[in-house]
C-alpha cells in the first residue's frame, strides 16, 4: 500500500511540461551528443593513421590487428570503467557535483588526443590510447549521471520521451562526427590535393594529412566545453537532495525556484521515510537481491546482449559502401579523398537510419511502453539478422545489393527504436535513489563489455574459414554468415530477458523502486513483467 508522496517529489510528478524541462534536456543531452561524437569519430581517421604511419610496400598502410583493436576499443574499456567509477560517485556526492568532473575530463583528454606526440607510430599510438582511455572515463560518467537526472526531474507522463530524448542526441553527434569530417578532409583535399596511391605509392598522402585526424578529434571538446557553464547553473535534483542528502529546506527551495511554485518542506516526513529500515538497505544486502536482483539482471543482461549485436554492425559495413561504390579500392584514392569518402558514407547510414529510429523511441515510448518497444526491437533484429544470415549469398550477388542495404538498415533502425533507447531509460526509473546512478552504471558497464564483444569478438569471427582469404594480419574465423546466425541467437536471447524487466511506463520512481510503500512488501506485482 503506497503512502503519501512528499510534496516536492509529487510537484515534480505531476508539473506540466515547461521550459526547465527542454533545459534539461539541451544540457543533458548535449553531453550524449558529446559522447556519441568522441567514442564513433576515431572510425572515420583510422584508415588515415594506417596510411601515415604503417605505408610499407606497394599496398596503402592500415593498423595491424593489434594496433586497430587498441586504437578503437581502449575508449570502450575507458568508458566501462568510468560507468562504474561515477555511477558510484553520484550516489555517493551527488549528480551535480560529478556532473561536472565528467564533462572536464571530456574537454581535456578530447584536445589532448588531438595532439598525441612522436614521431614513431608506437609512441603517437601510445600516447593516442592513453588519453582515449581517460576520455572514454570520462564519456562512461555520462551515461549514468545524464539518465539519472533526467529522470528524477521529469514529470511521470512524459519521462520516458524525456530521458529518450537526451540518448536521441547521440545520433546527432554521429551525425556531427561525419559532418566535421566531410568538412575539413573537403577544405585540406582542396588545399593540398595529391594523386591516387596507384599512381604516386606513399606520396599521395601529403604530410598536412597529419592534421585532418588530430582536428577532427579535438573538435569534440568544442561543444562539450560549451555546456559546461549551464551543467554548473541546474541545482541538484529534489530527489537526491531529499531522500539521499535528507536536506528537506534544500530540496524545496531548489525546485520552488525551477517551478515557480511554493512548496513545502516537510522535514519531519523526509526523516521518517530515510530513516525506515527498507529504505536503507545496499547493493549487496539480501533485501536489495530480493527486491531488485531479477530488475538488475534484466537490465545488465539485456543490454550486453544489444550491444554485442549493435557494435557488430562493422561485420558488414565494408560491404555496403563497396556494393553501392561509395567506398572504390583504396589504392585508388589518396589519403584525404579516403576519410571524405568514409565520412560521407557514415553520414548518410546515420541520417537514413540511426537518427530516424531514436527519435521515434522519443515519440510512442510514453504511448506504448518501455516493454514492448523494447521486445518488439529484440524480435525485428533477430528476424533481419536471420533474414540476412541464412540466404547471404543470395546478399552478396550483384543486383541484391540493394535489399542487402535496405535489411542492413532496418536491422539497426529497431535497434535505436527498440533496445538501444529502451536498455538506457529503465535503469533510471526503476532503482532506489540512493542507489540509482550506480545501478545504472552497473547495468551501462554491462553494454560497454557487450560492445567490446561485438566490435572485436566477432570482427575475428567474421573473417572467412578459408586462411586465404582473412583480412590482413586476422587467422580464420567462423565467416560472416554464421557470425550473423550468432547474433540472431544473441537478439533472440535479449528478447527472453526482456520479460525480467519491469514497465515503468506512467508510474513515479519512488513507485516503482518501492520507496513509497506503506510496509516492507515488495512493490505490486502489476510493476513487473514477470512475477518475482
Amino acid at each position: 500500500m503506497a503512502k503519501s508522496q512528499l510534496e516536492v517529489l509529487s510537484a515534480l510528478d505531476l508539473a506540466k511540461t515547461q521550459l526547465y524541462h527542454f533545459t534539461a534536456i539541451v544540457i543533458a543531452g548535449m553531453g550524449f551528443f558529446t559522447d556519441a561524437y568522441d567514442l564513433f569519430c576515431i572510425s572515420l581517421v583510422t584508415k588515415l593513421l594506417g596510411r601515415i604511419y604503417y605505408t610499407v610496400g606497394d599496398k596503402p598502410g592500415s593498423l595491424p590487428p593489434n594496433v586497430a583493436a587498441a586504437v578503437n576499443g581502449v575508449a570502450l574499456v575507458g568508458t566501462l570503467v568510468g560507468q562504474l567509477f561515477f555511477g558510484w560517485l553520484g550516489d555517493k556526492m551527488g549528480r551535480k557535483r560529478v556532473y561536472g568532473m565528467t564533462l572536464m575530463i571530456m574537454v581535456i583528454f578530447s584536445i589532448c588526443s588531438g595532439l598525441s606526440f612522436g614521431h614513431e607510430p608506437k609512441f603517437v599510438i601510445a600516447t593516442l590510447c592513453f588519453c582515449r582511455f581517460w576520455l572514454g572515463f570520462g564519456i562512461g560518467g555520462d551515461y549514468p549521471l545524464s539518465a539519472t537526472i533526467m529522470s528524477e526531474y521529469a514529470n511521470k507522463k512524459t519521462r520516458g520521451a524525456f530521458i529518450a530524448a537526451v540518448f536521441a542526441m547521440q545520433g546527432f553527434g554521429i551525425l556531427a562526427g561525419g559532418m566535421v569530417a566531410i568538412i575539413i578532409s573537403s577544405a585540406f583535399k582542396a588545399r593540398f590535393s595529391s594523386p591516387d596511391f596507384a599512381t604516386v605509392g606513399a606520396a599521395s598522402t601529403v604530410p598536412q594529412a597529419d592534421y585532418v585526424w588530430r582536428i577532427i578529434l579535438m573538435f569534440g571538446a568544442i561543444p562539450a566545453a560549451m555546456t559546461y557553464y549551464w551543467r554548473m547553473k541546474m541545482p541538484e535534483t529534489a530527489r537526491y537532495t531529499a531522500l539521499v542528502a535528507k536536506n528537506a529546506k534544500q530540496a524545496a527551495a531548489d525546485m520552488s525556484r525551477v517551478l515557480q511554485v511554493e512548496i513545502h518542506e516537510e522535514p519531519e516526513k523526509v526523516e521518517k521515510i530515510t530513516m525506515e529500515e527498507k529504505n536503507s538497505f545496499g547493493l549487496f544486502s539480501k533485501k536489495f537481491l530480493h527486491r531488485h536482483g531479477l530488475h538488475l539482471l534484466g537490465t545488465t543482461s539485456t543490454w550486453f546482449l544489444l550491444d554485442i549485436a549493435f557494435y557488430s554492425q562493422n561485420l558488414f559495413q565494408k560491404d555496403i559502401f563497396s556494393a553501392v561504390g561509395w567506398i572504390p579500392p583504396a589504392a585508388t584514392m589518396n589519403a584525404i579523398e579516403e576519410v571524405y569518402r568514409i565520412a560521407r558514407a557514415q553520414t548518410l547510414i546515420a541520417l537514413c537510419s540511426t537518427v530516424p529510429g531514436y527519435w521515434f523511441t522519443v515519440a510512442f515510448i510514453d504511448r506504448v511502453g518501455r516493454f514492448k518497444i523494447q521486445l518488439m526491437g529484440f524480435l525485428f533484429m533477430t528476424i533481419f539478422m536471420f533474414g540476412l544470415a541464412f540466404p547471404y549469398h543470395h546478399w552478396t550477388l550483384k543486383e541484391n545489393r540493394i535489399g542487402f542495404i535496405i535489411m542492413y538498415a532496418l536491422t539497426f533502425f529497431f535497434a535505436n527504436f527498440g533496445p538501444n533507447s529502451t536498455t538506457f531509460v529503465v535503469p533510471a526509473e526503476i532503482f532506489p535513489a540512493r542507489l540509482r546512478s550506480t545501478c545504472h552504471g552497473i547495468s551501462a558497464a554491462a553494454g560497454k563489455a557487450g560492445a567490446i564483444v561485438g566490435a572485436f569478438g566477432f570482427l575475428y569471427a567474421a573473417q572467412s574459414q578459408d586462411k586465404t582469404k582473412t583480412d590482413h594480419g586476422y587467422p580464420p574465423g567462423i565467416g560472416v554468415k554464421n557470425s550473423l546466425i550468432m547474433l540472431g541467437c544473441i537478439n533472440l536471447a535479449g528478447a527472453l530477458m526482456t520479460f525480467l524487466v519491469p514497465e515503468s511506463n506512467g508510474k513515479s520512481l519512488e513507485e516503482m523502486s518501492g520507496e513509497n510503500e506503506e510496509d516492507d512488501a515488495v512493490p505490486s506485482s502489476d510493476s513487473r513483467t514477470v512475477p518475482v
